[in-house]
């Protein structure tokens, strides 16, 4: 039995239901990746053009698999992002970008967008979205552009 915590109407994942399993294990998580980056492509260029990109201005395989890695764990999913790469240091890694608010509005916009197509339920995607929200936001190191 699945011990689910509801507070209000709210999903809040549990050690035995996490986001990564309701968002259906590794080949799901790593389906979100790649329609996050095809939609930043398409919706958010000044995204895709802070990531390494392919031969045909495409985010590259390896951004797109890193990040697919890293996201599997922190939803809850094998750790292996950790293992193979240490810990993701969030703020170190992303210092060399700019990132004021209308980037992390966009970053979140974009995920909102895979969200929708892949079809993650809408309890554990209003759940993903504050997490992906106090995240993008933390990330934050720049003033407005005024």
């Amino acid at each position: 039995m699945v011990n689910l915590r509801v507070e209000g109407s709210a999903w809040v994942p549990t050690p035995e239901d996490t986001p990564y399993q309701r968002v259906g294990g590794s080949q799901a998580v790593t389906a979100l990746v790649e329609a996050f980056y095809d939609s930043m492509e398409v919706h958010e260029p000044q995204l895709a053009k802070l990531h390494a990109l392919d031969d045909q201005g495409k985010v590259s395989r390896a951004s797109r698999d890193r990040f697919a890695l890293f996201l599997i764990g922190w939803l809850g999913g094998p750790q292996t992002y950790t293992e193979t790469h240490g810990h993701p240091r969030l703020r170190m890694r992303h210092a060399r970008v700019a990132i004021e608010g209308s980037l992390r509005d966009a970053w979140t916009r974009t995920m909102a967008r895979a969200m929708d197509e892949r079809g993650v339920e809408p309890q554990v995607k209003a759940y993903l979205t504050t997490r992906f929200a106090e995240v993008a936001d933390f990330l934050r190191n720049a003033p407005e552009a005024g």
